[in-house]
């Protein structure tokens, strides 16, 4: 039979009060006649040892000390003698269990049946009584019983109303640690339930899935913990499909072209001029650089991406990547300047794979900057000894909403721009890759009307 956590947590809270119940009424059970006698007998040896130093102090001697403690209560009075009509004998009274001997082990006050008035008793008894000490000097020993005695009925009444009470108290610990024991035990599988639930949601296929945070301890922290890997799931899920769906619209309208042309020419309908070879040529070449790009992306996601790193000066690479757009920019009629911060420390990187990111930024901003706008290839300085390399328009700038996007794969904030204008819509996640793959981080600031910066940070080296 199936045992759910909550039957066995309860059952190990009933567990664990009822087993130290039971130990605590057992120990009290076992050893409370033997404590309660042995402090009745504490306190009453040291009343009567109070009682004989008092009586030493005064007189000096032991004569006579047995009448004095009779009248102080300090022992009981003397029975009556036994008769035919009488023959058991009066109950012990424990003012008479102790005896008192001299300095000299000789016994003043008599402790039955073993040591009476007048004997000596043997020095293991005198070692385990009571020695009186008065200024520095043993002037007696208090002897003490062999054994405990029984207890008076009313002593044992007292010890009967205690175990009942001890009792009465382990089944009401019992009983609290049952109550206490179930509603913990929901609180704690309560969470779980609904974790089990959700999980089982999310393999039937419904990513997208939370639960209640109801507490701030662990059970709390797995909950919120859970929903970060269900969202982000759901998310990258999403992406997926839409990577998907982009790829094939990516693809379709390439191999469109291509094949409306080839089965024109096929059938006669167009000749194979030179002019639309090369439009054919064109598209097959936009599939090759597309495919080029998603292999580039997969294997930056698989950690894959091959690095030849090498000391390289970072103002050489936005020089070169200057030269390279000048002559495009010129016929756009847009002014391409470069700052570039004194003695800045190199960089190791792939000089390849980062003249790719600057050439996807620079290109991005010429076909996005109108004509006599301004683009800027600036390099400086960074906290923490880190370069930065910014490329900066003055294009139409980027909405608030799409800035957390434009890294995305196929992601292109105006839904009207083709592979024409606008790539096919992978370049900035190919720099995002291959500048975390350096260990670098690439950021945006843009806003609408005003222009663009990307920022490429990169950790420096000394030359």
């Amino acid at each position: 039979m199936k045992q759910s956590l909550a039957l066995k947590l309860t059952l190990a809270f009933l567990l664990v009060a009822v087993s130290a119940a039971g130990l605590v009424a057992l120990f009290v059970r076992l050893s409370g006649a033997g404590r309660l006698n042995q402090l009745l007998i504490d306190q009453n040896r040291a009343e009567l040892k109070a009682a004989l130093v008092d009586y030493y102090t005064l007189n000096g001697n032991w004569r006579g000390v047995e009448d004095y403690l009779r009248s102080t209560g300090n022992l009981p009075p003397l029975p009556p003698p036994t008769g035919g009509n009488n023959p058991q004998p009066p109950p012990v009274d424990r003012r008479e269990l102790f005896g008192l001997a001299g300095p000299d082990g000789m016994v003043i006050l008599p402790l039955l049946p073993d040591f009476r008035r007048g004997t000596r008793a043997p020095k293991n008894v005198i070692d385990k009584g009571e020695p009186i000490e008065i200024d520095g000097k043993i002037v007696g020993t208090i002897l003490s019983p062999p054994q405990a005695v029984n207890l008076s009925p009313e002593e044992r009444t007292y010890l009967e109303r205690t175990n009942r009470a001890l009792w009465m108290a382990t089944g009401g610990a019992v009983l609290v640690a049952l109550i206490v024991g179930v509603l913990l035990a929901r609180s704690l599988t309560s969470p779980v339930r609904a974790l089990t639930r959700a999980t089982q949601r999310m393999e039937s296929g419904e990513l997208e899935q939370r639960v209640k945070i109801a507490s701030k301890d662990e059970l709390g922290q797995l909950a919120q913990a859970f929903n970060q890997m269900s969202n982000q799931l759901a998310e990258k899920d999403r992406l997926r499909q839409q990577m998907t769906a982009d790829i094939a619209h990516e693809l379709r309208t390439p191999l469109t072209v291509i094949a409306g042309y080839a089965e024109s020419m096929k059938e006669g309908v167009l000749a194979p001029t030179e002019e639309r070879l090369a439009l054919i040529n064109h598209e097959i070449e936009h599939l090759q650089r597309l495919v080029e790009d998603l292999r580039t992306l997969s294997r930056a996601d698989a950690g894959e991406l091959a690095l030849n790193r090498q000391s390289v000066s970072p103002a050489e690479l936005l020089k070169q990547a200057t030269a390279t757009y000048r002559h495009q920019a010129e016929q756009k009629q847009i002014n391409l300047s470069l700052d570039i911060e004194p003695d800045l420390p190199n960089i190791f990187v792939d000089e390849t794979r980062l003249m790719q990111v600057l050439s996807n930024l620079v290109s991005n901003a010429i076909r996005h900057t109108p004509e006599n706008g301004r683009i800027s290839l600036s390099g400086h300085r960074h906290e923490n000894g880190w370069i930065a390399l910014k490329v900066s328009d003055t294009g139409p700038g980027i909405a608030a909403k799409d800035l957390p996007h434009v890294f995305e794969r196929f992601y292109r904030a105006d839904e009207s721009r083709t592979e024409s204008d606008g790539g096919s819509g992978l370049g900035l996640a190919i720099a995002k890759a291959i500048v975390e793959a350096h260990g670098g981080k690439i950021e945006i600031e843009s806003k609408l009307g005003e222009g663009t910066v990307f920022t490429v940070l990169l950790p420096g080296v000394s030359k």
